[in-house]
């Protein structure tokens, strides 16, 4: 294995060599969950891999997710057994093998209010005992999330301090797997594929492209090569149909709104609140790093030219507040919201006429007739398996037994217990930084150079100094937004960012 970091000096590097030699085995195109996902399963298979991305890993929907590793319990209330089965066994292996460093057993508690009749607390409560059967099913220990019950009026606002009390005879408590953040489960990803001889070019874009080769353009330097690979894999999400313009997509949106946690009373658990006339669907305030709660989601059709950033709508922005004020004793109003962001899932284009929330999360493995493979579809749970299925899918083109068997099932991440690289976390590191960091705590601050490293980076900012510098130097970030949005989650609250910036810029300068 090679230096799991992440840096200018690497990706110049890679590049240099990928000049020298521009045959490859395997080129992936996309650096979100899928991407890094589908290089690392690649790269351990001993396959000579390349990812590019023509932004920055994470810039799209990777990182505008609930930060929810989902038992599937959803899926099952619609019918999708399979879907849901998928899920549960992708969420044990992130929570027990390959990154429990970053995944916690989130309470979820759905209050039982006068508004919730007897008969939608008994489908709740199946529908929970339905989930514990798949949570069973995949493996996953009771140990690592509890079974569920139901909760007394008490422990239901110890869990929730907000949740409205008049009328309130209990809860029904459920658990499901939380990332402490998205895009930091896709770095990790990418170090560990790059860590495995995997090169991952960030701000590398890719034209022309074909089932055997493509044209990339550095943006920094604005120099270009063409590469010819055994095998192209299409990872590029939402944007999947402007590579390979035989994929269609029905992206749909995703809304969440970002709250102090102080003005929902700091809870443990998500609030979960049913969305009136739905039996699938939920509100949830859920409780994230940073002293913040996220209230979330939407599902509503998002056609037309894919934005860099999608942005939220008023009337989603209204009906977030709406739902979830229905179970809160004081009411959350636009002025408490201090940022909101929204995602574009890629969604299979249907032939009928259901609404998005209907599609099918199942993924695709796609073979266009340039001979491009595409995947899309599914959800950040289950990257592992769509990347495993697109490598399946590369390797029937190469030469028969140039490449191993699947490994990621078992394969601890950079950070992850079982990592050569992981270290026990001191008792005197933040626990927020050991939250972000797990095994690699200790060498975020012991590379550190920056003087202070454990000082907060801002005023009111659980973020080290350490943390910044480390993202330089180890986990690819070019430049101050990758930090600000992408290695830490500041840049979710503006006002944070601001005070933030100056700070972040003045380490990177250091850096050189």
């Amino acid at each position: 294995m090679t230096d799991s970091s992440l840096n200018v000096a690497r990706r110049r590097a890679d590049l240099i060599a990928l000049g020298d030699r521009p045959e490859v085995d395997v080129l992936v195109i996309g650096g979100g969950v899928t991407g890094a996902g589908v290089a690392l399963d690649a790269a351990t298979r001993g396959l000579r891999t390349v990812l590019v991305e023509s932004r920055d890993l994470a810039f799209g929907t990777s990182r505008w997710s609930s930060k929810l590793a989902h038992g599937g319990l959803r899926y099952l209330a619609s019918g999708r057994v399979g879907v849901a089965r998928e899920s549960a066994i992708e969420r044990g292996v992130l929570m027990t093998r390959t990154a429990p460093h970053l995944i916690r057993a989130l309470p979820q508690v759905v209050p039982l209010l006068p508004r919730i009749g007897r008969r939608q607390e008994m489908l709740v409560h199946l529908g929970f005992r339905a989930g514990d059967a798949l949570r069973s099913v995949a493996r996953t220990p009771s140990s690592v999330l509890p079974r569920p019950r139901r909760i007394a009026p008490g422990e239901t606002t110890g869990l929730v301090p907000a949740v409205r009390r008049r009328g309130l005879r209990g809860g029904l408590l459920a658990y499901d797997g939380q990332l402490v953040d998205d895009a930091r489960l896709v770095v990790a990803i990418a170090r560990t594929a790059a860590e495995h001889g995997a090169s991952i070019l960030t701000r590398v874009r890719a034209s022309e492209v074909t089932g055997k080769s493509a044209v990339l353009t550095d943006a920094l330097s604005g120099e270009t090569l063409t590469v010819r690979a055994r095998a192209v894999i299409n990872a590029t999400g939402v944007w999947a149909g402007t590579v390979d313009p035989s994929v269609r997509l029905r992206p749909s949106r995703g809304t969440h709104l970002v709250v102090p946690a102080e003005t929902l009373g700091n809870p443990r658990g998500a609030l979960t609140v049913p969305v009136p006339g739905s039996v699938s669907r939920y509100v949830f305030a859920l409780p994230q790093q940073l002293g913040r709660v996220i209230v979330g989601l939407t599902d509503v059709e998002a056609p037309g030219p894919v934005p860099d950033v999608p942005e939220p709508t008023d009337d989603e922005v209204s009906f977030l507040l709406d739902v979830v004020n229905s179970a809160l004793d004081s009411a959350l109003s636009v002025d408490d919201v201090v940022g909101k962001f929204a995602g574009l899932r890629p969604l299979i284009e249907s032939n009928d006429d259901d609404s998005t929330a209907d599609l099918s999360r199942k993924h695709a493995v796609l073979r266009s007739p340039s001979g491009v493979i595409t995947v899309v579809g599914g959800k950040l749970t289950t990257y592992r398996r769509m990347a495993e299925d697109a490598v399946d899918a590369a390797v029937t083109q190469l030469p028969e037994g140039s490449a191993d068997r699947c490994r990621t099932t078992r394969l601890p991440l950079v950070g992850a217990p079982g990592h050569p690289a992981s270290q026990p976390a001191l008792a005197e590191l933040p626990a927020s930084l050991v939250r972000r960091h797990g095994g690699a705590a200790v060498s975020v601050v012991d590379s550190a150079t920056v003087s202070d490293p454990l000082a907060p980076i801002a005023g009111g900012v659980d973020v080290t100094r350490a943390e910044v510098e480390y993202a330089v130097r180890h986990e690819g970030a070019l430049d101050a937004d990758d930090v600000l949005h992408r290695r830490t989650r500041i840049g979710l609250v503006d006002a944070d960012a601001e005070r933030a910036l100056p700070a972040v810029r003045k380490i990177i300068e250091a850096i050189g």
